[in-house]
C-alpha cells in the first residue's frame, strides 16, 4: 500500500496526477501569473511546490488566486482579454482537465474541433477543404463575447450534468469565480470565463 492511499484527505487525488499535470503545463510553457512566478522559478523547489498543490487540492483548501489580465489585439479590431493563471493554478487546472476530459470528449460531435485532444484548427481546415468540392456554400457565425459573458449558473448546470467528480466540480466553481487583476486592480467576476486558462475551454 502506498502512502497516497493512507492519507486522510477528503479528496482522493494521487500525487502522480499532480506530477503528470505539471509535465503537461511545462510542455505548454506560458507566462507568469499575478505572483510573477515563472515556470523556471517554480521548478527551483519543484517537489515542495507540487506538494503544496497536491496537499491543498486533496484537502479541499485550494483557492485559485486572481488571473492576470493581458490584452491582445484581435485581427478584426478591438482587443481580447486573456486571463493568465499562476503556474500553480495552471497545474491545478490541468489535474482537473486530465481527470474530466476523457469522459467529456465523447459527448462532442466528430466535427467539433475546438479545444479537443488530437484535433486542431488545421484539422478543421482540412475537412473544409474536402467539403468545398461537394458544396458551393459556407455558413459561418460567431457568438460575440461568448467567453466574456457566459452566465456561470448555466455553465455550471451543464458541467454538473456531465461531471460527477465532486472535487473537480468544487474547483471548477472556484475557477469561475476567481477574480481578475488588471493594471493592479482586482476585479470580481460574476459571469464569463477568462480565456487563457487550462480548464477554461
Amino acid at each position: 500500500m502506498t502512502l497516497e492511499n493512507t492519507t486522510d484527505k477528503p479528496f482522493r487525488i494521487a500525487k502522480r496526477q499532480v506530477y503528470e499535470a505539471y509535465k503537461a503545463v511545462k510542455a505548454n510553457q506560458g507566462a507568469a501569473g499575478v505572483d510573477g512566478q515563472t515556470l523556471e522559478m517554480f521548478e527551483k523547489d519543484l517537489a515542495g511546490n507540487l506538494y503544496k498543490v497536491w496537499n491543498r487540492m486533496s484537502s479541499g483548501t485550494y483557492f485559485p488566486p486572481p488571473v492576470r489580465a493581458v490584452s491582445i489585439p484581435k485581427k478584426t479590431g478591438g482587443e481580447r482579454v486573456l486571463g493568465v493563471p499562476t503556474v500553480s493554478d495552471r497545474i491545478a487546472q490541468m489535474v482537473v482537465k486530465q481527470m474530466i476530459e476523457p469522459d467529456l470528449d465523447t459527448l462532442f460531435l466528430p466535427d467539433s474541433y475546438g479545444y479537443r485532444p488530437g484535433k486542431s484548427a488545421l484539422d478543421a481546415v482540412g475537412v473544409t477543404r474536402q467539403r468545398c468540392w461537394k458544396h458551393d456554400w459556407v455558413l459561418e457565425f460567431d457568438v460575440k463575447g461568448l467567453f466574456d459573458n457566459i452566465p456561470h449558473d448555466l455553465l455550471l448546470k451543464a458541467v454538473r450534468k456531465h461531471v460527477t467528480c465532486k472535487w473537480a466540480l468544487l474547483y471548477i466553481e472556484r475557477w469561475l469565480a476567481a477574480p481578475m487583476e488588471k493594471n493592479g486592480e482586482v476585479v470580481e467576476r460574476t459571469r464569463g470565463t477568462p480565456q487563457g486558462g487550462v480548464v477554461t475551454p
